[in-house]
């Protein structure tokens, strides 16, 4: 199943393009995209049985992000061997950095993004997950039965901002406006052979400058809902960036920072594809 915000309404895809989901239930749930998360598996169970009628087609530029007001959102550093080696730092153990993107940054999949001033602008391409159902001590086998879905995301990050001292500014340096683009639609975990295994990669200005599996993480999806909720509980519909994989601009000789007028589009296998276009401010 693939849903999505269309329009700031929550649709279903189906053949065709889009169902609204209001309309198609007949107010049993609400055009909210967000709020879906709190009554995850009563509309899995509708939408698994429910006759639709075909969709609508939908121009891309008119989707939001799938996920636009969740209560938190986690992100994961270091959690690809070849991205800490990169960044001169050491495989983490135990749980690797984990901070926050604050809500106000979150976007849909096509976006413009204006450049901070004088700022060093980076990319970091991330598998989305989004949680379905609470979780407060899950088991690593437990795990993907709590995810509603996952999806594609950006975590554009403004490196000097971010490694400002004495103490860095990580939320801060990547929670610019427009700095969490992601989407395009949240695709549930049963439409994949492994969802653990998906091939991620992105392109800037029809370069490629990322590519790896999701399976090449250090501590895999299961792992980190495990132990982030062995903490403090994860909400339905909150997000988690489990971290990007060597090729950002950081990590280059000579470092590269993005410019006025790049496009860089982000894909993950399975799921589809964001688009930035990158404007002066």
């Amino acid at each position: 199943m693939r849903i999505a915000n269309l329009h700031r309404r929550l649709v279903l895809l189906v053949e065709g393009g889009a169902v609204d989901v209001q309309h198609a239930s007949m107010g049993r749930f609400s055009a909210d995209p967000q709020a879906v998360y709190e009554d995850w598996a009563a509309f899995r169970e509708w939408a698994a049985s429910a006759e639709l009628p075909k969709g609508t087609p939908f121009p891309a530029t008119a989707l939001g992000a799938p996920v636009p007001t969740p209560r938190q959102v986690f992100a994961v550093g270091l959690n690809y061997r070849d991205h800490a080696a990169e960044s001169g730092l050491p495989v983490p153990e135990g749980l690797p950095p984990v901070f926050t993107k604050f809500v106000t940054s979150i976007t849909g999949p096509v976006t413009d993004v204006v450049l901070p001033s004088g700022g060093h602008t980076d990319w970091e391409t991330e598998l989305v997950v989004v949680i379905g159902a609470r979780c407060r001590n899950v088991t690593e086998t437990e795990a993907w039965d709590h995810i509603a879905g996952v999806m594609v995301g950006q975590d554009i990050s403004e490196r000097i901002s971010q490694l400002a001292g004495p103490v860095p500014q990580f939320s801060l340096g990547k929670s610019l406006p427009g700095f969490t683009p992601t989407g395009p639609w949240l695709v549930t975990p049963d439409e994949f052979d492994n969802p653990g295994d998906l091939g991620i990669w992105a392109i800037l200005n029809g370069e490629r400058v990322q590519q790896a599996r999701t399976s090449d993480m250090i501590f895999s999806v299961p792992t980190l809902i495990a132990r982030l909720s062995a903490r403090l509980p994860l909400l339905p519909g909150d997000l988690l960036f489990t971290g990007t994989p060597a090729g950002v601009g950081l990590g280059r000789e000579p470092q590269r920072w993005l410019a006025p007028g790049d496009e860089l589009v982000s894909h993950i296998e399975g799921i589809g594809e964001l688009y930035q276009h990158f404007v002066s401010c």
